[in-house]
């Protein structure tokens, strides 16, 4: 049968990778500084999988890279729609993942690899929307699950100024009261637009972070909710008091992360580094993810009509492999991608979550995240 199927023309099925680049400030650390393949090496990875099961099957995959602007991001979607492209992967923010989403409408299955707020999942879902990315609330749930195990349950929060920060403090807030957690204390770094990379700007945030986080009540951990990456990079080793930092620098919740080995992570990042020569990011996974998804549709459907995988990959009986050590599925409330979440110091993966002791009716994945009875997403 696979002999039959490798003789007839392969079918393609296509899709896009679309990034969204923002004109932002270099990062804090050089380290850190988004490759020029973000995003795109993933999708390239996920493609050869596809096809290593798609030549016996008579099924051959393709994904375009397209790289645009806030600006130029809807004339781009336009071309794709008018190519024919019905399944389109974004990395982009809230804000222009919506946009993109809404420009789409019935015409595209969006995957949004990048944004990870919690809106988009919520009073803003979209029904033409898949979320590989973890959100906000996936994030500090597994990071507070953690840090409940080890008793660490008295809080001191710590959020920058820019409304992304905001967002993600709201779910640590949301983390803490669902799992027994007390912010005994919260404070607002206000960017000033100087502790960035600069000549002078670590300096300047070195300086201020003692002081800045002196005379807080007693705690067991500093939270950092800084998604903007302006400060929390200064929290660890300069605080007034020795605590452990957690959140955006130190213990950081990660989708993925190149030290993760078990469940043949190994073998997959050894794939990834030999093809991109470099380790595999967040946003390199959500993307290969997505892509896979549609992959692993078509394998199961043995079809490539778009129509067909939509279905499927929205139904109840799909599931994909993303090595986490089990079966990622989706949740039909907010199209959100279940998966584990890993913590992560830097060096080593310290623990996955969920943590064993959380318990769920359906599925451990969902102590992680908007469940069913807190969404506010109607579709």
């Amino acid at each position: 049968m696979a002999q039959q199927a490798a003789q007839k023309p392969a079918q393609t099925v296509r899709a896009a990778v679309l990034r969204v680049d923002m004109n932002e400030l270099p990062p804090i650390s050089r380290l850190d500084t988004p490759p020029a393949d973000l995003g795109f090496a993933g999708a390239r990875l996920a493609i050869d999988d596809n096809d290593t099961t798609g030549r016996f099957m008579g099924q051959d995959f393709e994904a375009l890279e397209i790289t645009a602007t806030p600006q130029t991001a809807a004339a781009e979607l336009d071309k794709l729609l008018a190519e024919g492209i019905s399944f389109i992967v974004t990395l982009a923010d809230e804000e222009n993942t919506l946009k993109l989403a809404d420009q789409a409408g019935d015409r595209a299955l969006i995957f949004n690899a990048r944004a990870k707020g919690d809106r988009l999942r919520g009073a803003d879902c979209r029904f033409n929307t898949i979320h590989t990315a973890p959100s906000h609330a996936m994030m500090a749930d597994g990071l507070a699950q953690f840090l409940m195990w080890k008793k660490w349950s008295d809080w001191f929060l710590i959020s920058g100024s820019h409304p992304e920060d905001i967002a993600l403090a709201d779910a640590y807030r949301r983390a803490a009261t669902k799992f027994g957690a007390k912010i005994v204390e919260e404070r607002i770094y206000e960017d000033t637009g100087g502790g960035r990379r600069s000549d002078s700007g670590h300096v300047q945030v070195q300086q201020q972070m003692p002081v800045f986080t002196q005379r807080a009540k007693e705690h067991h951990v500093v939270v950092a909710a800084d998604e903007a990456g302006i400060f929390a990079l200064w929290l660890p080793y300069q605080t007034w008091d020795a605590r452990p930092v957690v959140g955006s620098a130190g213990l950081v919740p990660h989708s993925w992360h190149p030290s993760l080995e078990a469940w043949g992570a190994t073998q997959f990042q050894n794939r990834f580094e030999k093809l991109a020569t470099r380790t595999m990011r967040d946003e390199d996974y959500q993307t290969w993810l997505a892509l896979r998804m549609i992959g692993e549709a078509a394998t199961r459907t043995n079809s490539t009509e778009s129509a067909t995988l939509k279905d499927f990959m929205l139904s109840d009986r799909f599931e994909v492999a993303g090595f986490k050590g089990q079966k990622l599925t989706m949740r039909d409330w907010d199209h959100q991608l279940r998966q584990p979440i890993l913590l992560t110091t830097g060096d080593v993966t310290a623990s996955v979550s969920p943590q064993d002791q959380y318990l769920h009716q359906t599925s451990a994945l969902d102590t992680l995240g908007i469940d069913r009875p807190e969404t506010q997403c109607k579709f």
